[in-house]
């Protein structure tokens, strides 16, 4: 009998530090994808950062992507449609127990490169065929789902409804405020957006993408608990013959001086995601082990804030 109750206490304890179950009576983030649009390994990739991935299915990472989830209402947002969405949804469901429904309760995308908002495609009547499932956009991404095929037929057969953000403006839903504000980026299609999150319980910013940091970074970082930040490159050279300027973004090593005097504190908020595969802190333990040493985290695939 003592035996029982012992394995019985034992698995509640690793529930209990797993995560989840200390999130269950409040809002929180669950990350379900850390790397850049192509995922990890990288398509056609045989380099050194991606042949253990390949071999190694446990190595491997979804392209980056944040589930919003308020436990209280049983409802959850999911931030940018990557291309992984199927598996992403799956591992969302098997996480949380399948407490929550399959689908989220709406979806706030960034922008349009194929890693964000490609996964809308699965909502279509040749797989989910949903029926009028809320997307948030800012107002020319709005513009370009409904006037481009294939996703205008997403917004013609109410597979999704679509909403238009105002930049800078608050946005409310069950008891969720979030904002979306513009950053820099190739805005060959839309505008790129980052997003200010707010909870009863925790405040968040999601910036998985910019070319170079224009706002006070610093600033917002000090009004949030957990900053997930664009960490696409570490450092220059990364792309080979490929010019790196071609796809400008703020490298780690960028981000880490811009904070470099500032309080532990507030090095510590910051959950670096969107990872190319060329960058080592992907793939390296010993550049992971150096880098953790500055005070500054990785955004775990799986992990909860």
């Amino acid at each position: 009998m003592f035996l029982k109750y012992k394995l019985s206490f034992i698995a509640l304890l690793v529930f209990y530090f797993s995560g989840f179950a200390q999130t269950t009576n409040r809002p929180y983030v669950l990350v379900l994808g850390v790397a850049q649009d192509g995922g990890y390994p990288h398509m056609g990739c045989t380099n050194i950062c991606c042949i253990s991935a390949w071999k190694n299915p446990a190595l491997q990472k979804t392209v980056a992507s944040l589930a919003l989830v308020n436990p209280i209402t049983k409802k959850w947002y999911l931030f940018d449609a990557s291309p992984d969405i199927k598996k992403q949804l799956n591992d969302f469901g098997k996480q949380t127990k399948n407490a929550f429904p399959y689908l989220p309760e709406g979806i706030f995308i960034t922008h349009a490169h194929i890693g964000h908002y490609t996964g809308l495609m699965e909502f279509g009547r040749e797989v989910m065929n949903t029926k009028k499932l809320n997307v948030y956009v800012l107002p020319k991404l709005k513009s370009f789902l409904e006037e481009n095929g294939p996703w205008s037929q997403l917004v013609k057969l109410q597979n999704i409804n679509i909403t238009a953000l105002q930049a800078d403006k608050p946005f409310e839903t069950d008891e969720i405020k979030i904002i979306a504000f513009t950053v820099p980026h190739r805005d060959e299609y839309s505008e790129t957006a980052g997003f200010e999150i707010f909870t009863n319980a925790k405040k968040y910013l999601f910036i998985p993408d910019i070319d170079k940091w224009n706002r006070n970074i610093i600033e917002m970082v000090k009004k949030v608990d957990f900053a997930f930040l664009d960490a696409t490159f570490y450092s220059t050279g990364e792309l080979g013959n490929r010019p790196i300027s071609e796809v400008p973004h703020p490298l780690v090593t960028e981000t880490i001086k811009l904070f470099e005097n500032e309080p532990a504190g507030n090095k510590s908020k910051i959950q670096f995601i969107h990872l190319n595969h060329t960058n080592k802190l992907l793939w390296d333990k010993k550049a992971q082990k150096s880098f953790l040493s500055t005070g500054f985290h990785l955004a775990k695939q799986g992990g909860i804030y």
